[in-house]
């Protein structure tokens, strides 16, 4: 299958959630909607894309069935690009490797948020005689359908295999180890504006909040091989941790923005492990807030 434009009028299903595909989508004209349940009782808008903006794309870099459905709003065309013509439509358009990154990295972004929101009501509501402290977001649960949507939570825990095996393939191909750290040296640091990522070959990276301060929290272990520093590059935000080598000898490669098109050629790879990081984090944040969001709902019945 070649990439090919196709049109749809409002109302038209794009792809459904459940189904397998192994096409994605970028939105040349028009808006379309994101669903979970479409057209049953617990129906639930998740977000609103609009033209320049990709979809699908997590089904073709995990290989998992479509976890959404996506509903035409008027008038709607789409670039449908299949996953073997990937390589060929990033040859041809080296930016969009960033502009898909980005594209996840914003919905992690987002997904975070309010997923942190989820997670503050539900620590008061988890408090005795608390019920009237999460009221605003119990209200925004139902506003959005939401609440339904909980009740009948099905959204699978998404499995680590697919990083396994990227990580294993990165670390087959070998290349660039870039910079070696001495342990105890810090990496980059909480609060900085991130202006590239990390790929980790050898040695071990400890990930901190307020590190060096009183209330330090150890956040996480990164291990060979995997990435990371990339969502402070992709959003160009301030960092939210401060990763520091905990071995000596840790190798780590750097990754600029501009490097991408020609790590694409030179290391797919890496490229691969990458998206399918994203791809991960995301569907884990989002199973993380429907599980949230389903026990507000279970404590709403008790009230």
């Amino acid at each position: 299958m070649s990439t090919i434009e196709k049109s749809f009028i409002n109302g038209d299903v794009i792809i459904k959630e459940g189904d397998s595909g192994n096409t994605f989508f970028q939105i040349l004209e028009g808006k379309v909607g994101v669903y979970k349940d479409y057209d049953k009782e617990n129906e639930t808008k998740l977000a609103t894309l609009e033209q320049g903006q990709y979809f699908g794309e997590m089904a073709v870099i995990e290989s998992y069935p479509r976890s959404s459905t996506i509903v035409a709003e008027g008038d709607v065309k789409v670039l449908e690009i299949a996953a073997e013509e990937l390589k060929e439509y990033v040859s041809q358009n080296p930016d969009k490797i960033l502009a898909i990154m980005t594209l996840l990295g914003d919905r992690i972004t987002a997904m975070t948020e309010e997923y942190d929101k989820a997670k503050k009501a539900l620590d008061e509501a988890r408090k005795k005689n608390s019920s009237d402290k999460y009221s605003g977001f119990f209200n925004m649960m139902m506003k959005q359908s939401i609440y339904l949507s909980s009740k009948n939570f099905r959204l699978e825990q998404p499995s680590a295999e697919a990083l396994r095996e990227a990580a294993d393939a990165v670390s087959n191909a070998g290349g660039n180890k870039g910079e070696t750290y001495v342990q105890g040296r810090v990496i980059f640091k909480e609060g900085e504006v991130g202006k590239c990522m990390y790929i980790l070959h050898q040695g071990k990276v400890g990930t901190y909040s307020h590190f060096g301060e009183v209330n330090e929290i150890k956040l996480a272990v990164v291990e060979p091989v995997a990435c990371f520093g990339e969502m402070g590059m992709l959003t160009g935000e301030a960092r939210g941790e401060t990763a520091v080598s905990e071995a000596e000898g840790t190798q780590v490669e750097i990754i600029h923005p501009e490097d991408l098109p020609e790590l694409f050629k030179t290391s797919p790879e890496k490229i691969d492990m990458i998206m399918k990081n994203l791809s991960f984090r995301l569907r884990s944040i989002t199973y993380d807030y429907f599980k949230a969001c389903k026990e507000i709902a279970e404590y709403s019945t008790e009230r």
